[in-house]
């Protein structure tokens, strides 16, 4: 098992390392470019949409979910612990300034999910359930053809095995430790009543998974963003400092100070821009199966509603809990992980730690949810229809396996695959770049043209 591990971790060195992190920015700065600065520019159209999408009355839009809900099921799987865990461990490795990089990675990262998107939607299928799937392993399919159709399963192998590892027994150990340390509540206990809940959530389906995400993920982002907020507000005074110290370790090495061990400005850039995309995954290419079952029969306009979920969960989530981190001074303690998060809250909030339990423990829950309608779609372009029950029986009995196990060894394997799985992904991302500016460059002559016409009326 050691000499396992140790082939695994080498491969995470490499499938993580400077070529990756530069290929997954790259990327972005690529699409960004193309798009001419698009989906930055274009916020506010894309908050529009998602609110104008919360229902849709036109029947003739195909497609399961609203696109509203297709949202909150990405998010439902990328507002998770990497938004509280995530966020710390990169500032306890590569100290403030990796809060900058992660900032970075997201905005280059809205050109990516909004690619990703479009080429969802674009090329997306129908199933014998007369369900719409789609994401990379089709559009690399239906877009680059049949040569092109080796790279959309290397894709689905590893999402389906990843899958198990970052939405599902990681998720579940999380919420089992955050149970057990604030509240007392055995792991067991935990594992079997998740287990319970994941089960009556996805024998549901997409429809009741985007239901549930549709109602608990906006609740929960708000109630965390509250606290966050409040927590800056106890600390108004720091805040000015803190964005001077996040841009300033951005560019020089920290010294060790406290229970800070020091950082270079290589370990600011690596980790914040590791963490930024594992915590929100444009460039993996998992929120594309979700935006590909939104009721919409224009892959620009959600497109333009997709890149919202880089944008929420980096730029608003992240932001809020590094923030809490630096102003607070927790990230001198040497505190770790979701106890480093805990320890901010709690300086400035009375039961902190609790709320920061309850979120993690709430986002870790939807985290499952999201990553079971990931992992089913890449089993079931695999395997075919017959493969999906199975499946989501599989993955409801793990749940409780992750609650209790110690999981080392499956974090280092789902960290790994993750990474494997932005491969193709990235590669078809460029190879149909033309298509996705084509679109877009439609879209927006359309749009200029009902504006000037209506002018004119």
């Amino acid at each position: 098992m050691e000499a396992v591990t140790q082939f695994v971790s080498m491969i995470n060195s490499i499938v993580w390392g400077v070529p990756m992190l530069i290929l997954i920015l790259g990327v972005g700065l690529f699409l960004s470019i193309g798009l001419k600065f698009m989906p930055i520019l274009k916020l506010n159209r894309g908050f529009k949409l998602l609110w104008s999408g919360r229902q849709v009355t036109d029947e003739s839009e195909k497609g399961d979910v609203s696109p509203f809900n297709a949202l909150m099921t990405s998010l439902s799987a990328t507002i998770g612990t990497g938004n509280i865990a995530g966020v710390a461990t990169a500032i306890f490795i590569g100290g403030p300034g990796a809060l900058f990089w992660m900032w970075c990675t997201a905005l280059v990262g809205m050109a990516t999910k909004f690619s990703e998107a479009v080429l969802a939607v674009k090329y997306r299928e129908t199933d014998a359930n007369g369900n719409h799937v789609g994401g990379p392993m089709y559009y690399i399919k239906n877009g680059l053809g049949s040569k092109w159709a080796w790279l959309g399963t290397a894709f689905a192998l590893f999402g389906s095995i990843a899958g198990f590892g970052i939405g599902n027994t990681v998720q579940a150990n999380s919420v089992a430790d955050a149970m057990s340390s604030n509240f007392g509540v055995p792991s067991w206990v935990t594992g079997v009543v998740l287990m319970v809940l994941v089960g009556a959530v996805l024998m549901g389906g997409i429809k009741r998974i985007a239901e549930v995400a549709g109602k608990l993920v906006p609740l929960m982002t708000v109630f965390y963003i509250t606290a966050g907020l409040a927590v800056l507000i106890v600390y108004a005074d720091e805040v000015p400092a803190a964005f001077m110290l996040i841009i300033e370790s951005a560019f020089n090495p920290v010294a060790a100070q406290g229970g800070f061990a020091g950082a270079a400005v290589w370990a600011a850039i690596r980790f914040g821009v590791a963490r930024g995309v594992f915590s929100n995954e444009a460039g993996l290419g998992s929120a594309p199966i979700a935006h590909a079952a939104a009721q919409t029969n224009n892959p620009v306009k959600q497109g333009l509603v997709a890149m919202l979920g880089t944008f929420i969960d980096t730029l608003i989530v992240c932001s809020i809990t590094g923030l809490a981190i630096v102003v607070s001074g927790a990230w001198t303690s040497g505190e770790n992980g979701a106890s480093l998060t805990s320890l901010a809250f709690s300086h400035a909030l009375p039961m902190g730690n609790y709320i920061v339990a309850i979120a993690l423990a709430v986002f870790a829950f939807t985290t499952i949810l999201g990553w079971s309608f990931y992992s089913e779609k890449c089993v079931q372009y695999l395997l075919g229809d017959k493969a999906v029950k199975p499946f989501r029986l599989i993955w409801t009995l793990v749940v409780p396996l992750g609650a209790v196990s110690s999981l080392e060894f499956i974090w280092l394997l789902a960290d790994t695959l993750n990474a494997m799985m932005a491969i193709p992904n990235l590669i078809a991302l460029v190879l149909l770049s033309p298509v996705v500016f084509g679109l877009t460059r439609e879209y927006f002559l359309k749009q200029r043209a009902l504006n000037a016409k209506q002018k004119s009326n």
